[in-house]
């Protein structure tokens, strides 16, 4: 029997599933890691591998491995980590900012204040004097890497919010001609989402306990290997949605067309389908979700206290629930403020308005991303942790009025699975 391997590094914790030939899980683990620490990073990949059952780790033919988008970071020749990573939702500073302005196209999605490149420029800035090569990554391809032993390699998924241009499948001219100024710094070759890097190192195998032969695909980002989690399908409807209710919350369409502005921190990521051609995953990812909520409530309570609301009542608490200051979408504002008074004493009328104020933020970004041209809304899935709550689900299809779909499968770990499965 052939297995085959997906891992998520989330922003909730490390996800490993694994799937046999026909899609069904034969086997699920976690870990948790530190997102700031690499070596955190290292420790998780390798026990949640390590916990697989060995009778299905030595059939494992593949490995796809999905991280947070836009948490990147610089090593030396040998792969060590030369500065922290700079994470997913970590806003660069002005300075930053204006420089990028100043090399990209005007209004071009690097120009956010979170996009791969900025953060580039950011990790570059004290590392001039430095004479030796430096490779930029991904999370998910640092993480591929250990594996693999292949350094400069990433999937045009991630490579997105680095300037790469998944249209023409190239570097645009703009950013070559930037890299010829740098010339200490390797850009990865860019691959599609789960094409054969290499076969996995021999000690690593051994190591693990994996098979010599053993291949490590490129990877992809979570939210899109959660969309490919919740579809499940050869044949995807164009229009199909997915919301992703994690730590953030990242709303996906399928669509007919590419989308792209970063006056709303809306993207497009190419979706390569074997019939239908060249599709695209037009979406964007607010820092609204279950990271605001965690501040002030526990798992145990969330579930004790939604179980608790009424979700057919509307609330009338108007809330913008962030975790800090600043936004990327529907409202691209690295200045916009929590909005979180008036506070009831409550905290079940405090839970049902953060809830319902999530519910009408989602569907300000579906509103957003059709009017400015993503392919019409005919359904949508859900995935991520807050799929779970029922009574967050009963409030947003109230508020979404589109066929809301249930999934079999919500984990990003799945989609990477189906990915090292079946080539895009």
């Amino acid at each position: 029997m052939n297995y085959f391997l997906g891992i998520d590094f989330g922003t909730s914790g490390v996800r490993a599933i694994a799937i046999d030939t026909k899609a069904e899980i034969v086997a699920i683990n976690r870990a948790d890691y530190e997102i700031r620490d690499c070596d955190s990073w290292q420790k998780a990949l390798y026990e949640v591998i390590e916990n697989i059952p060995q009778s299905v780790k030595q059939n494992i033919r593949k490995i796809v491995i999905d991280g947070t988008s836009a948490t990147v970071l610089i090593s030396d020749r040998g792969g060590k980590v030369i500065r922290s990573p700079i994470i997913y939702s970590e806003v660069c500073n002005l300075e930053i900012s204006e420089q990028v302005r100043k090399i990209a196209p005007f209004q071009h999605l690097v120009c956010s204040s979170t996009s791969s490149f900025a953060k580039l420029i950011s990790l570059l800035r004290n590392e001039q004097s430095r004479s030796d090569f430096m490779y930029f990554l991904h999370q998910a391809d640092w993480l591929s890497y250990l594996l693999h032993g292949k350094l400069g390699v990433s999937d045009y998924h991630n490579a997105l919010k680095l300037g790469y241009d998944p249209a023409a499948l190239t570097y645009p001219d703009w950013l070559k001609a930037w890299s010829l100024e740098n010339p200490n710094l390797v850009l990865p070759e860019i691959l599609a989402p789960s094409t054969t890097v290499a076969i996995i190192q021999e000690e690593i195998a051994t190591q693990l306990g994996l098979p010599h032969d053993c291949e490590i695909g490129a990877g992809t980002t979570d939210s899109n290997a959660a969309f490919l989690a919740c579809v499940e399908t050869s044949e995807p409807e164009i229009g199909t949605a997915v919301t992703s209710l994690g730590s953030t919350m990242v709303l996906k369409v399928l669509s007919d067309r590419p989308v792209n502005s970063s006056t709303y921190g809306i993207y497009s990521h190419r979706f390569d389908h074997p019939k239908l051609g060249c599709l695209w995953l037009v979406g964007g990812a607010s820092n609204v979700g279950g990271a605001a909520l965690r501040q002030f409530f526990s798992d145990q309570e969330l579930q004790e206290l939604s179980d608790r609301l009424i979700p057919d009542l509307p609330s009338p608490l108007d809330y913008y629930p962030l975790p800090k200051i600043g936004d990327r979408f529907p409202i691209n504002d690295p200045h916009l403020v929590p909005r979180l008074e008036p506070r009831p004493d409550d905290p079940v009328a405090f839970l049902h308005g953060l809830l319902e104020s999530m519910a009408r933020i989602e569907v300000q970004g579906y509103k957003l991303l059709q009017e400015l041209g993503a392919s019409s809304i005919q359904q949508i899935y859900t995935a991520g942790g807050g799929a779970q709550n029922q009574a967050w689900t009963k409030i947003r299809d109230r508020y979404l009025q589109i066929p809301m779909q249930k999934s079999v499968q919500t984990e990003a770990a799945y989609g990477a699975a189906l990915l090292a499965k079946i080539p895009l």
